[in-house]
């Protein structure tokens, strides 16, 4: 079998794969919040807290639960690494420096997990467990209640009411995330993965040195990582180690819990708003973006000239012999079209056009299928952006779901658009500007360029996977990376809760001849083209002067 059939089946697997759980697990979640019955786990969680789970918030309420509960953790995280040498279970590590124990603090927080220093050779069993593999589910938790909520403006009318983010959070991780991990870490210490608190241990010699390796819960905080779209490793490899990603058929289960849970909101999506037919148009054009980027990243990674490439069936530098270009790629796609960041290959290995292609994925908001509930706020934030330039067109004034689209709602649409790249071209410019930034590269010209370009792209907005070749364990890169994540998750929060607000106070107004129906092929094909002009228009130059370059002159 050709590699690029064995590419093409592995593609069909996943398709139907994610094609049989979407409509069982987008229904379940929209029962779960829906539902106004609590758990008795919950009750208990909710008491320890203080928090009434009945109590309706209005959006600044919402925030400020947000903005809390995140400002908490960063603290509590920040102190759990500053304080590592002094606790059980650090297998000998020293505590973190601090520039470092902001950075990973912020990048767990938010989402990101950028992760700038050797997973094995820094933390130990307390920070993973304890501090990193928590954050992996909290932080996904809070994507999802944002999300939750502006489907609520959506459907609600005449309140400014969108719910309870404590209620939100805590059934987020009770009823979503915990099952589907305990059931996702069971298949893949059946497949390989490690699963033990066992210390460093000498496993042979290497080049007249010895090699070490340390044992840890790795198989649950591996599925949470892909589930949650999280993407910190454990090793360093990420999920191109083999105790994180043991064979083929492990890999190809990752990519499917990383698409699982974005995709199937847009089920949720459908049920809450009252129009499953708006789901399957919001899916229909995720789907569309994320398999032609698969197939656009096939087209420059199997079809490489020259006699190294043609030997290796593709360009295979980088790239685990275990997977393959295939397998490589779709993963490199899914990953960087989500909000994950973990990484199977060595995207700095990927040709030109290869390494463009995971920062144009990341670039447009990481919105196909994007990350756990953020895909699904910037996919709609996009859908009303789409309504008002079809409005501009036609004349009318533009709605989405029954709410018109005002000044007011498309101000804060444009905002939430714009802070992403702001961090992203700012903070890139400011390290070129700069000569010690500059110095961390390994490569120079169009190449180096892209290092840094890749890393800002990939914090800014909450990715966290790496182009590799920057050393970015600096105090300037800790510090400005970690800025960049916090601000590029929870800027935008604001303009998607201040929305959301806003539409929930409207009333829905009935649909007539005029109305634009959103639910059909054609509102999709507008919505693609317009997410893909807008990040053309704002990235194009950054673009140019990297991977395009770079690819232009192999």
């Amino acid at each position: 079998m050709s590699p690029f059939l064995a590419a093409v089946l592995q593609l069909l697997a996943l398709t139907a794969a994610l094609a049989l759980a979407y409509r069982p697990l987008g229904d379940y979640m929209a029962r779960v919040y829906s539902s106004d019955r609590h758990l008795r786990v919950e009750k208990w969680i909710y008491k320890a807290i203080g928090a009434n789970p009945d109590a309706e918030m209005r959006w600044p309420a919402y925030l400020r639960g947000v903005l809390v509960f995140s400002a908490v953790s960063v603290l509590f995280l920040y102190t759990l690494q500053r304080l590592q040498g002094s606790l059980p279970g650090s297998l000998g590590f020293a505590s973190i420096d601090p520039d470092q124990a902001f950075n990973t603090a912020a990048s767990f927080v938010s989402n990101t997990n950028w992760q700038s220093y050797y997973g094995e050779q820094a933390m130990g069993h307390v920070v993973q467990t304890g501090g990193l593999a928590v954050q992996n589910f909290v932080s996904a938790a809070v994507g999802i209640a944002v999300a939750v909520a502006l489907v609520r403006g959506f459907a609600r009318s005449r309140t400014g009411e969108l719910g309870n983010f404590w209620a939100d959070l805590v059934r987020g991780v009770v009823r979503v995330l915990l099952p589907l991990s305990v059931v996702g870490a069971i298949v893949l210490v059946a497949c390989g993965a490690i699963q033990n608190f066992s210390g460093i241990h000498e496993v042979g010699q290497f080049m007249g040195g010895s090699q070490q390796w340390n044992g840890g819960a790795v198989a649950s905080q591996e599925v949470v990582k892909e589930l949650g779209t999280n993407g910190g490793g454990y090793f360093n490899a990420n999920s191109a180690h083999p105790f994180e990603n043991p064979n083929a058929f492990t890999n190809l289960f990752e990519i499917f819990l990383i698409l699982l849970i974005p995709f199937s909101l847009t089920r949720t999506f459908g049920r809450m708003a009252g129009s499953v037919r708006q789901g399957y148009a919001i899916l229909g054009t995720m789907a569309a973006v994320w398999v032609g980027f698969v197939l656009l990243m096939w087209a420059t990674e199997f079809a490489g000239h020259g006699p190294a490439f043609e030997t290796a069936g593709g360009a295979m530098e980088g790239k685990e012999t275990r997977f393959g270009i295939g397998a490589s790629s779709i993963f490199a796609v899914s990953t960087t079209l989500t909000s994950t960041g973990a990484v199977d290959s060595f995207h700095s290995s990927f040709t030109g056009l290869g390494g463009g292609i995971t920062m144009l994925g990341m670039m447009l908001g990481e919105i196909a299928p994007g990350g756990v509930g953020s895909g699904l706020y910037g996919m709609l934030i996009m859908a009303i952006i789409a309504v008002f330039v079809a409005g501009l067109m036609v004349g009318r004034t533009p709605e989405y779901l029954g709410k018109k689209i005002s000044t007011r709602e498309i101000g804060f649409a444009a905002c939430h658009i714009l802070v992403t790249p702001a961090l992203v071209l700012g903070f890139t410019a400011a390290a070129m500007a700069l000569d010690t930034p500059a110095d961390s590269m390994t490569n120079s010209g169009a190449h180096g360029f892209s290092e840094i370009l890749y890393a800002y792209t990939s914090g800014a907005n909450n990715n966290g996977s790496a182009f590799a070749g920057l050393n970015a364990d600096t105090p300037w890169f800790n510090t400005t990376i970690g800025l960049a994540m916090l601000l590029g998750r929870f800027v935008p929060m604001v303009f998607v809760l201040a929305l959301a607000g806003s539409l929930a106070e409207q009333t829905t107004v009935p649909e007539t001849t005029g109305t634009l129906r959103t639910d059909k092929p054609l509102y999709a094909g507008l919505l693609v083209g317009t997410i893909v002009i807008i990040t053309g228009l704002t990235y194009f130059p950054a673009l140019a002067l990297g991977p395009l370059a770079e690819g232009l002159a192999s």
